[in-house]
């Protein structure tokens, strides 16, 4: 489990893409790897992905096809920048909401705008995800939580603050790019009991 606050933003150092449908990423951030077990997990852009190899600087894991087909991590080259962030430990101040790092789709920016000293992103969702973002309820976009403003159709709303634009890839986000969308838990499930009515 996670909270979608991202504590490091790493680079991608190296891309080996298989023969078959998986591709390993190997990736350079700020933590302690001396804390980091092979095996643990990590959310990479909202995607909780198995640790399979450490170095001084650098972990690697690999990502299924499913994985790949269904987010954006397939994207990702040399250089590029991930969100990350280390799983919730008991005990921990949950600042965000809870994520599960099981991303449920792609959401699309429509639009970036100057809100004061913030910056306002229009996202749309898939049609299929849409009745589960309301308005000041939460996301997870690209691992980072988020309150919604506005919802409409299959659009919503979200401030990025200037520190959040600084330490996470969305200071590098534009019009036409996509960005994993996992949607509030306690949306799907109310979703799911209301449809048993």
């Amino acid at each position: 489990m996670f909270t979608g606050i991202v504590t490091d933003l790493g680079e991608v150092r190296r891309v080996v893409r298989k023969d078959g449908a998986e591709t390993r990423f190997e990736i350079r951030s700020h933590y302690d790897y001396a804390t980091i077990p092979v095996g643990a997990s990590i959310a990479h852009n909202g995607v909780c992905l198995t640790v399979i190899e450490r170095g001084d600087d650098w972990h690697a894991v690999e990502v299924s096809g499913e994985t790949l087909s269904k987010t954006t991590l397939g994207t990702l080259s040399e250089g590029g920048r991930v969100n990350l962030e280390r799983p919730l430990a008991i005990g921990d101040e949950l600042g965000g909401h809870i994520v599960s790092g099981h991303v449920d789709g792609v959401a699309r920016v429509v639009s970036i705008k100057p809100d004061n000293q913030s910056m306002r992103f229009v996202f749309e969702t898939p049609a299929d995800l849409a009745r589960f973002v309301a308005p000041k309820g939460s996301v997870a976009l690209d691992g980072v939580s988020l309150t919604v403003n506005e919802v409409e159709g299959r659009t919503f709303g979200v401030n990025i603050i200037p520190h959040t634009q600084a330490v996470t890839t969305f200071g590098t986000l534009k019009p036409g790019d996509s960005v994993n969308l996992e949607i509030d838990m306690l949306a799907r499930y109310v979703a799911r009991l209301l449809e048993k009515e």
